[in-house]
């Protein structure tokens, strides 16, 4: 059941919702899993009208598939969706890193190293939690600085799979090991106001990562 902070006045739906998406990012949700609405409702103490509310907004994420006549269950992840997801991120983040070079701030190059070293405590300490947090910092300050409003609508398309698939690809810390240096090319590259080398690193950044799945069995 769900403990409700008697000081918020947030609607239920999104403390709902918020809860039933970090279940499934972090996989204590299983997919294949049915999302079963008065089981739902009676596991979190409430009505059924904010789970399906919520079931409707996983959908539209892509954590939730909804079939007619077989019900609501948590998609399934596989190799190729990761791929896929991939390819598509590895030329934004690789624009988005050419743009950040040219317009990020003094203070958002300061705000972009500081989340590096936040990776790199997380790493030092085991804390996967940590640097997923980072990580998707990281990320999102980069993206950010790129100043494209339409570059940042499609990215935010796509940014609960990519939580998703951190969840499960940290699980390897061999990968996570690799990823300090990665950043601090990418890092390097933007604060020298290199476009084209930023560029590159920030796709080379995650072609590595798509190597990996690739290469390693991580189910």
């Amino acid at each position: 059941m769900l403990n409700f902070d008697i000081q918020s006045h947030r609607p239920l739906r999104e403390i709902v919702y918020e809860e039933l998406r970090d279940l499934i990012l972090r996989g204590e949700i299983k997919p294949g899993t049915r999302m079963m609405e008065i089981e739902l409702a009676e596991d979190m103490g409430v009505s059924r009208t904010p789970i399906r509310e919520a079931i409707r907004k996983l959908e539209k994420e892509g954590l939730v598939t909804i079939e007619p006549r077989r019900g609501a269950y948590v998609s399934d992840v596989s190799v190729k969706d990761m791929v896929d997801i991939l390819e598509v991120r590895s030329t934004l983040e690789g624009l988005a890193a050419y743009l950040a070079a040219k317009r990020m701030t003094k203070a958002e190059q300061m705000e972009l190293l500081e989340a590096s070293s936040r990776f790199n405590d997380a790493l030092k300490a085991g804390d996967m939690a940590g640097m997923i947090k980072a990580d998707t910092h990281f990320h999102h300050l980069m993206f950010a600085a790129s100043r494209n409003k339409h570059l940042l609508k499609m990215v935010e398309a796509l940014q609960e799979l990519v939580l998703r698939f951190r969840y499960i690809y940290y699980k390897d810390f061999k990968r996570a090991e690799e990823m300090p240096a990665e950043h601090l090319k990418i890092y390097e590259a933007i604060i020298s106001g290199n476009a084209d080398a930023a560029r590159t690193e920030a796709f080379n950044h995650i072609d590595q990562l798509k190597e990996m799945i690739l290469r390693d069995d991580i189910f």
